[in-house]
């Protein structure tokens, strides 16, 4: 009964490798093994359509097997759209890619800290565009009428006789 079930299963897969060589897998149904999506989605980007690879990888962000490497593979199509958009007339349009790209590799890193690939296009997409600090704001110093303005002064009283 096993091997029956194995023989099955490697016929299913090896239906599906010959469907990906073949371009078959052009349009897979939505109902289909997630790892033939999967393929369809790089098959995309190998043909340069980013914007249909970023959703044939956004549907399978759910899957628990290949769901880490959609979404980083998404990550990585949006900072890819980004750097084309930022060296073209609009380069203003790049800055919701690259932090949509960030959020991705955010998410990544948060399911798997030691995916590395993931912790290094997330530092470049950061030089790129970098986060507000919140320590800027601090970096201003206390309200010019706080409390403790009147007691640094010199020559102040402080209200003593």
């Amino acid at each position: 009964m096993a091997a029956a079930l194995d023989g099955w299963r490697l016929r299913d897969k090896a239906r599906d490798n010959a469907g990906i060589a073949a371009g078959v897998a052009e349009r897979p149904a939505p109902t289909a093994r997630a790892e033939l999506r999967f393929a369809h989605a790089s098959g995309l980007v190998r043909r340069g359509d980013r914007e249909a690879a970023i959703d044939a990888y956004r549907v399978l962000q759910d899957d628990s097997a290949l769901g880490q490497a959609a979404r980083y593979n998404a990550a990585n199509q949006l900072l890819m759209q980004a750097l084309v958009l930022r060296d073209s007339r609009l380069p203003g349009q790049a800055l919701p890619l690259i932090e949509l790209a960030k959020a991705g590799y955010r998410d990544v890193l948060r399911l798997n800290p030691d995916q590395w690939d993931a912790r290094y296009n997330l530092e470049r997409a950061q030089r790129l565009q970098p986060d507000p600090d919140d320590a800027e704001a601090d970096a201003t110093g206390p309200p010019e009428n706080a409390e403790r303005a009147a007691t640094t002064m010199r020559g102040v009283s402080r209200g003593l006789p």
